[in-house]
């Protein structure tokens, strides 16, 4: 008769890992994290009048298996054809799926101002709710730091969202930093606040905030002192930069050693991160920033800034790794 009280060892979660064009090298880090996680292939081809014509490799292989899509939606022309796969997948009697999206791109348009308004992020949401149900259940949708946090309940009953954050790996950078004992954390607004304040308590704060004066939006110290400090300003995401450099701008004035930034995506459109690498006032900051931190959930954007100071990319692969797992 078996020990009851042994327990037996859990089997380890295996996972296929299909992913897009843009997120093959990440895709690589991820499964270099794990032995546990295969890559798996998809031919992306287009017929003549542009439309997709895919085909998902050994699609018969991964009956009864994980599996896992990497998505990134950098722009309206590439989600068509990554939805078409993200669909057809889970109908594959696999065992389960998980559609990691590291950056959900509609995320700022989360609410409408005045009638007439499309809150997109609800319009992305309701697609990625209607995601095919696999033999295992629900779809699990992976996300980094989605922009606003109310956005969860955007998504239907037929997929779980499971939100992630990128803000451990700026901690662990910031433990690594020679001035470390010296870090304050800066916070653009009140909104960047509330969202990240309680993943970063054991550092000091400092919050900015945006005033009216006439028709401009100015930026301005609220609470807390950076005086001899560097001063790491955080926030979900960047598109044009100019509410960091404005940030900047007043903590140095309030006496800052130096600012760096952090933000989880460096969506950048139109090569705005190109500000950031020039120096004395050239279209940029006048001191520049020490350090810019994105994370690699958007792939274009890491291709466009690779070995251009101030930037370091932190990478989700093992956070991502470690979401496959569950």
């Amino acid at each position: 008769m078996e020990n009851m009280g042994e327990l037996k060892p859990m089997h380890k979660k295996q996972v296929l890992l299909f992913y897009c064009v843009e997120c093959e090298e990440l895709a690589r880090k991820v499964a270099a994290h794990s032995q546990l996680i295969t890559l798996q292939s998809i031919n992306w081809r287009s017929f003549d009048d542009g439309f997709p014509n895919l085909y998902i490799n050994d699609a018969h292989d991964i009956r009864g298996q994980h599996v896992a899509f990497l998505a990134s939606f950098s722009s309206p022309a590439v989600i068509f054809e990554q939805l078409s796969v993200i669909y057809n997948l889970p109908r594959l009697f696999v065992a389960s799926f998980t559609l990691v999206l590291p950056f959900f791109p509609t995320g700022s348009f989360e609410r409408m101002e005045e009638e007439g308004d499309v809150a997109t992020a609800f319009t992305m949401a309701r697609i990625l709710s209607n995601i095919p149900i696999s033999r295992g259940g629900p779809t699990s949708v992976v996300i980094y730091d989605i922009h606003a946090l109310q956005e969860r309940f955007y998504f239907g009953d037929h997929v779980l969202p499971l939100f992630e954050t990128g803000i451990p790996l700026l901690k662990q950078r910031l433990h690594q930093l020679p001035d470390a004992d010296k870090i304050v954390v800066a916070f653009p607004d009140d909104g960047a606040w509330k969202r990240f304040h309680k993943l970063l308590d054991h550092f000091p704060t400092v919050i900015c905030t945006k005033v009216r004066e006439g028709d401009k939006r100015i930026v301005r110290l609220k609470e807390g002192n950076p005086a001899g400090c560097h001063v790491v300003i955080v926030d979900d995401l960047v598109q044009s930069g100019g509410t960091l450099i404005e940030c900047q701008k007043v903590l140095l004035a309030h006496g800052a050693a130096k600012v760096s930034a952090y933000v989880t995506h460096g969506v950048f459109p139109k090569c705005s991160w190109e500000r950031f690498t020039q120096k004395d006032g050239a279209g940029g900051s006048e001191k520049g920033f020490a350090y810019f931190w994105i994370t690699d959930s958007c792939p274009q954007t890491v291709k466009a800034i690779e070995n251009r100071a101030p930037f370091e990319v932190l990478s989700l692969a093992g956070s991502i790794a470690d979401a496959l797992k569950i």
